[in-house]
């Protein structure tokens, strides 16, 4: 049997999880969804990795939940696993210390929306969707995408969007800042491999402090993001990568 996501790290330590789901757009069934966490366990356990990219199989993100699967299962208890299975898997992929990219080719629809936003960057192709459709099967979000849809783009537009169940191209998605880029079709994971490289010639201490503190003024309170930052900053001062660096900006070369 063919597994639901498939993972790989290539020789420059970029990792790439892709959902393999393609008959159903790469909706996640239960076992894709343990699948899931459990291979996001097995990438936070990694020390090499430098970015990790998640991307979809067949010209789809990813769908949301696989409602074919799921429908039966119509219990308060059956919801609340649903809702707390992703939104800790969300939750997990959020909080890697390393920059996560989101290659976004075809629809990234409900659920398919939220993992996406949990990334830290998006890469989009020009045709595809993204929107969170949840209020027309009389639900809403729960894997963690309002509050993120909310840091994002601000309340009234997180409502109306919501609201609506609204799908956006890449160049409105764009325009509201749920994106970062836009490429032609079939260039995003392309795009978002590009990126990892650049990212990958950074001071990596350096890299891993500003994802930290970044989310700690998100989740945090100012003085205790301020305190972190600082201590962060102390750190990477006094850091051999930072005076060699300084000395050859001194010396009138180009820092590396």
């Amino acid at each position: 049997m063919t597994p639901p996501l498939r993972y790989e790290i290539d020789q420059d330590q970029v990792a790439v999880l892709t959902i393999n789901r393609p008959s159903v757009r790469n909706a996640l069934s239960w076992e894709a969804m343990e699948e899931f966490a459990a291979i996001l366990q097995q990438i936070k356990a990694e020390d090499t990795i430098l970015t990790l990219i998640l991307t979809g199989e067949g010209g789809a993100f990813c769908a949301g939940g696989d409602l074919f699967e799921l429908h039966p299962f119509t219990s308060p208890t059956d919801g609340e696993r649903l809702a707390k299975l992703m939104a800790n898997t969300l939750a997990l992929l959020a909080g890697l210390p390393f920059p996560v990219i989101a290659a976004i080719e075809g629809p990234a629809i409900g659920g398919g929306a939220e993992i996406a936003l949990a990334c830290d960057l998006r890469v989009m192709s020009q045709s595809a969707r993204i929107g969170f459709p949840q209020i027309r099967l009389a639900l809403i979000p729960t894997w963690g995408g309002m509050r993120r849809l909310l840091e994002l783009v601000g309340y009234a537009r997180a409502f109306a969007l919501l609201s609506s169940g609204e799908l956006l191209d890449s160049q409105e998605a764009y325009e509201l800042g749920l994106i970062q880029h836009v490429v032609p079709d079939g260039q995003a994971l392309e795009a978002a491999q590009s990126m990892a490289k650049e990212f990958s010639t950074k001071d990596q201490a350096a890299m891993r402090a500003l994802k930290t503190v970044l989310r700690a003024h998100l989740t945090l309170t100012a003085p205790e993001a301020t305190k972190l930052e600082r201590s962060f900053f102390a750190d990477l001062w006094s850091a051999e990568a930072h005076i060699e660096a300084s000395s050859k900006f001194i010396e009138g070369q180009k820092p590396t």
